[in-house]
């Protein structure tokens, strides 16, 4: 009975986080604005202690800030921890996901190519085999049209690659990867149908980081990186514009 009370408070305060975390993101609740717990409680019909921790969350992220005899103040962009994979994701679902897609795929050249050239140089056995399944199952889910699936092993990959680098603080960018990759599946901002060019690609690296070529890895995950921001920049947004 605990067990389920807790859950139940946990998926509460996360659902008013999430609320009031897409609000702020897309300026809908405008910086400077100020909130109270009490406003909080009404609004979402929630308990104090629920609405205080969604608060505690939001202003972890530095979306808000929170002050005695002022109340709940939202921050702006300059104050956010803009890699919190939460805040990425809530950035996606607003109007300017194309943008924040772009912009995480700038950042990626500049970690990701790298990783693949110290995991050529670091992967244990465990993780050449764990590449290489992932893009087995990259290819199979790719002819069967199953994009949920396919997210799963492409994103399994990139995990993969990024722990195999042996250095944490590359292998700490694994969930803002995950996002990106998950914005792109679940705004339709890919393919319907995988490229088997980007899938040749992911092999490829795998192939190099089995095989010690630090240079090939990281080139082909540069690869990787344009093909995806190019099929992103020439991809429909949802509302079929170009």
């Amino acid at each position: 009975m605990t067990t389920s009370s807790g859950d139940a408070a946990r998926r509460l305060h996360q659902s008013v986080r999430d609320a009031l975390g897409r609000q702020i993101v897309s300026a809908e609740l405008a910086p400077g604005a100020v909130l109270t717990l009490e406003g909080i409680q009404a609004t979402y019909d929630v308990s104090r202690p629920v609405a205080r921790e969604a608060v505690r969350v939001l202003q972890s992220m530095g979306l808000v800030s929170t002050r005695r005899r002022v109340g709940i103040t939202v921050l702006p962009r300059q104050e956010w921890n803009v890699f919190d994979p939460l805040v990425i994701r809530w950035r996606l679902d607003g109007d300017g996901r194309r943008e924040q897609l772009l912009s995480l795929s700038e950042l990626r050249q500049g970690f990701e190519p790298i990783a693949a050239r110290l995991a050529a140089e670091r992967a244990a056995p465990s993780q050449h085999g764990a590449l290489a399944r992932a893009v087995a199952d990259m290819v199979v889910h790719a002819a069967s049209g199953d994009l949920e699936a396919y997210l799963e092993a492409d994103t399994t990959f990139h995990r993969v690659l990024l722990e195999a680098c042996g250095n944490d603080m590359l292998a700490a960018f694994g969930d803002l990867v995950a996002e990106l990759l998950a914005g792109r599946t679940h705004h339709h901002l890919m393919p319907t149908t995988p490229n088997p060019t980007a899938i040749e690609l992911h092999e490829k690296v795998a192939i190099c980081v089995r095989s010690g070529d630090p240079a090939g890895a990281e080139e082909a995950m540069r690869a990787i990186i344009d093909e995806a921001a190019a099929a992103l920049a020439s991809a429909p947004d949802e509302n079929g514009r170009g």
